[in-house]
């Protein structure tokens, strides 16, 4: 079988990285999450540290502040982080699912001709899951991860007054700065104004984009990405 690339994209609280660890589980794929890949950067780089990228530089410290506020981060700057690992994978034969880069035009046009170099263009499969702004404000302001492996806790009434992963036991918080009402907003309008754009490089670049409802159950949203992908 031919390694493949899932590439899942959406408005904050459309479900990807839930989507994308279920299909990590299902399919054996690697999780390539552009957050993790962040927040490992963010904890364990200088503030200080500076990246030179195309003749600009870009400091963790002011990449952390803006990520803080919503922002979206430098798309040099997660581009690099992204790319590293990107070839890594590859040169280590995985198919792997990305969730949260590319979001930006500048990634896409950086990321996917590489992607398909790597990988070929019949091999990337690409997954648009569609939320409304009131579900994207709700889903996020209720948000819980767990401490220790970043685990996202759905919320609902069985889950409403969980302090503890059921997962693997570490205590449940929220995003700090990250999912207050305000910061949601500048999300939405960032995801609107600088991700959505992508899909018409990939219906320009004839990347097939496959459009799923992510206002239903989280197993129906599965079943349906399932369906397009194999």
């Amino acid at each position: 079988m031919e390694k493949q690339v899932i590439i899942i994209f959406g408005a904050p609280g459309a479900g990807k990285g839930t989507q994308a660890g279920l299909l990590s589980e299902n399919l054996g794929y690697y999780h390539l999450e552009s957050s993790k890949v962040l927040e490992y950067c963010f904890k364990n780089e200088d503030l200080n540290k500076v990246f030179s990228i195309d003749g600009k530089d870009y400091s963790v410290g002011e990449e952390i502040e803006n990520w803080k506020t919503g922002v979206l981060t430098s798309p040099p700057f997660i581009t690099v982080l992204m790319m590293e690992q990107i070839k890594k994978l590859a040169g280590q034969g995985e198919s792997f699912i990305m969730s949260g880069s590319p979001r930006t035009i500048y990634e896409v046009e950086k990321e996917m001709p590489v992607l398909e170099k790597l990988y070929g263009k019949e091999n990337i499969k690409i997954i648009l899951i569609g939320i409304t702004a009131e579900t994207t404000i709700f889903r996020n302001s209720h948000r819980k991860i767990c401490e220790l492996m970043r685990h996202s806790i759905l919320f609902n009434r069985e889950t409403e007054n969980l302090t503890i992963c059921p997962i693997d036991g570490s205590n449940l918080v929220k995003r700090k700065d990250l999912d207050d009402p305000e910061t949601i907003k500048v999300r939405i309008k960032e995801y609107n104004g600088r991700t959505l754009p992508m899909v018409e490089y990939f219906e320009k670049n004839n990347f097939q984009v496959r459009k799923i409802n992510g206002e239903q159950f989280v197993a129906d949203v599965h079943k349906d990405i399932l369906k397009a992908i194999l």
